[in-house]
């Protein structure tokens, strides 16, 4: 490779601080940078173990950006479809809009997870049990609580109806010193350290992606 004259090397040193300063301004609420960090399976087992108090659980897959279509064809695309070793299906969606975090959504997404989870003849009761998880910017509920598990339950005796559908909004609001809270810190600032050996792969990606310079890439993890 040839070596760069001045103009070259000042060319390039602008664009590289133009990347830097767009890269100060991602965060994990961003749904194209969160859909990279949480491609990871580590990622999301971390995020859900913290969120349903978990430590057990463990993600056997995971697919972002899932596009999953109901019987006319309509299609959705889920932020985050995750897979645990019991089986549990997990749809995780981060929403900086209120509006993409209403109660019709969480309904509609869980019901079309049923739908797609099953095979043509399973049984009813052979239903994986499902979680439809929406990490919201503000606090789209309005109770001033961090978080929100929404449940069936019988209302004549004010017992759980056990169907093993789940609905969980997660208030990033409150940032207390609860594990959750301290989870919810790092969503809304910019450049945290959560999973940081995927965050700075991401970031590869992402330049290289942007500029196709490989070069800015290396330059960077040398920072």
């Amino acid at each position: 490779m040839l070596p760069m004259n001045e103009e070259e090397r000042f060319d390039f040193e602008q664009k590289h601080e133009e990347d830097l300063q767009r890269l100060r301004g991602f965060r994990l609420l961003d749904d194209d940078f969160m859909s990279k960090v949480f491609e990871d399976k580590n990622c999301v087992e971390f995020l859900l173990q913290i969120i349903l108090k978990r430590d057990d659980l463990k993600v056997t897959s995971v697919s972002s950006q899932y596009v999953i279509k109901n019987l006319q064809g309509r299609s959705v695309r889920l932020d985050i479809l995750a897979v645990d070793r019991q089986n549990q299906v997990y749809n995780i969606e981060i929403q900086r809009d209120d509006k993409g975090a209403g109660v019709k959504r969480a309904r509609y997404n869980s019901s079309l997870i049923d739908a797609n989870v099953t095979e043509p003849g399973e049984q009813y009761q052979n239903l994986n049990e499902t979680y439809v998880v929406f990490i919201t910017e503000n606090d789209v509920l309005g109770e001033n609580i961090p978080i929100y598990h929404v449940d069936r339950i019988v209302r004549e005796t004010g017992k759980m109806f056990n169907d093993q559908s789940h609905i969980i909004y997660v208030n990033s609001q409150i940032k207390d010193e609860t594990a959750l809270g301290k989870l919810m810190h790092d969503f809304p600032v910019q450049m945290r350290k959560i999973c940081i050996m995927k965050f700075w792969l991401t970031v590869c990606i992402i330049l290289k992606k942007m500029r196709k310079e490989w070069q800015l890439c290396v330059k960077l993890w040398k920072i």
